[in-house]
């Protein structure tokens, strides 16, 4: 994906995960809408990534450059767009297997191969109406005193609209089926998963259509249309091609967490004790945390990395339910482990420096300014790792680089007016003509700075005088 492209996607998320991060580090999640939340999973992320990159790359895209967006929807739901693939928690819980799952996201690229959401007015102009309510429902935060979720809805909008512009006609839906099974069997993967999520959903269309699942409003069904793809994924060589076993485990375990996490009550049904197989246990563990029940959690999850002790999601998730409960001291370890197991991950890296921020000693808040410049260096626009380091710049007294900080993160949530005070502030505070002034003073030029402001500057010599006008 464009840096650019990039950057538009994590300032809607950072910026809606902003306070979510502070309160629960791991799983964190942000309402954005009606049934409708924007998810950030380190371990999800990378299985979804992985069951994707073989589609990106039969269809000629790097799959390094595309990002991930999980949405928690009860519906499933999934789109692409350039750069980006979204997918709903209600795919992934439906779909029987990765196949199901590769199959819908390879049906969606076939749409962004055949351009169809960029070549109908219909569907730009259906887009624009859940943009325009997430839009809504950011100024009704900001006129409720919710600066930060203002923030975050109204960035986010656009990645709503994408999904509500997916609207598409039967042809292009016929067009896209084998345009997505021809990108599978490219990629050595069975179109078995493609048809049969399909086919399990034949009923969709003689229901009214309040009745539906909005993806098959938006994709409409027919027997014909089912048929026809059935009969040309079972005439291609990887049809026999089944998921191994690796990858099963894999989908087994994102959905055993989702359904820990989201239906904590329902997964203690689901996942019932006498099943001993990873997932149940991984389930029931994360079902007892979001239930508030900390001990029985711990003790789940200590059992789990008796087992797999190398585990790195295992440690955030015992270093996430210490820290909420309150015994910070006692999360730091696991979370250190979990870093060292993964030390690319920069959201690890976030939980790491937000509990080593929130002990108090002043060598600990040093340690976590390092590991949240680290994760930085991953996610430079990831908001709340900004917001997170300006609290720590303000522990140490660091005036002028917690005023930056505060600066990178209105920015990064778009209030670029705020964004521009605190840059100025930064810069009354910073060494003059150090990197840090100079960032300052880069802020204040791309946050619609005002005449009197650019004045001031070309007045400095920061800026030609011939550019304020």
């Amino acid at each position: 994906m464009a840096s650019s492209a990039r950057s538009v996607f994590r300032v809607a998320l950072a910026a809606a995960l902003g306070l979510s991060l502070v309160l629960r580090p791991g799983l964190a999640a942000a309402q954005l809408g009606p049934g409708e939340t924007l998810i950030r999973d380190t371990e999800i992320e990378d299985i979804l990534h992985r069951d994707a990159a073989p589609i990106f790359q039969a269809a000629g895209i790097d799959p390094k450059g595309i990002q991930i967006v999980l949405i928690g929807a009860k519906d499933p739901n999934a789109a692409a767009a350039p750069g980006v693939m979204m997918v709903t928690t209600g795919l992934i819980l439906q779909a029987k297997n990765p196949n199901e799952l590769q199959g819908v996201m390879a049906h969606e690229v076939g749409h962004l191969a055949g351009g169809h959401s960029f070549r109908s007015g219909e569907m730009q102009r259906a887009g624009m109406v859940p943009m325009i309510l997430t839009m809504g429902l950011g100024v009704l935060a900001a006129l409720a005193g919710s600066g930060e979720a203002a923030a975050g809805l109204i960035s986010s909008a656009p990645y709503f609209g994408a999904l509500g512009a997916a609207g598409y006609s039967r042809e292009q839906e016929s067009r896209a089926d084998q345009a997505g099974a021809t990108i599978l069997e490219k990629a050595g993967l069975s179109g078995r998963g493609l048809a049969e999520f399909f086919d399990n959903y034949r009923y969709q269309e003689v229901f009214a259509q309040y009745r539906r699942y909005k993806y098959f409003i938006d994709h409409p069904l027919s027997s014909d249309r089912i048929e026809a793809l059935q009969s040309r994924v079972a005439a291609q060589p990887h049809y026999g091609q089944i998921d191994s076993p690796e990858a099963m485990a894999e989908h087994e375990v994102m959905k055993a967490k989702l359904d820990g996490f989201i239906n904590p009550q329902v997964s203690m049904t689901k996942y019932d004790e006498k099943d001993t197989s990873y997932p149940a246990r991984y389930a029931r563990a994360i079902a007892y945390y979001q239930m508030k029940e900390p001990d029985k959690a711990l003790k789940r999850v200590d059992a789990l990395l008796a087992d797999q002790p190398n585990n790195p999601y295992l440690w955030e998730l015992k270093g996430q339910i210490l820290f909420e409960f309150g015994r910070m001291n006692e999360a730091e370890e696991p979370q250190r482990k979990s870093v060292a197991l993964k030390p690319d991950a920069p959201l690890l890296r976030m939980n790491l420096g937000q509990t080593l921020i929130a002990l108090d000693d002043k060598k600990k808040v040093d340690e976590g300014i390092v590991e949240l410049r680290k994760a930085l260096t991953h996610e430079n626009d990831n908001a709340a790792a900004w917001r997170m380091l300006a609290e720590a710049y303000d522990k140490r007294g660091q005036e002028g680089m917690a005023r930056l900080a505060t600066a990178e993160y209105q920015f990064n949530v778009g209030d670029m007016r705020q964004a521009r005070e605190f840059a100025i502030r930064a810069r009354d505070r910073l060494p003059k003509d150090s990197p840090e002034w100079r960032r300052a003073t880069d802020i204040v030029l791309v946050s619609k700075p005002s005449k009197d402001d650019l004045k001031d500057l070309a007045r400095e010599g920061s800026i030609a005088g011939a550019q304020v006008r």
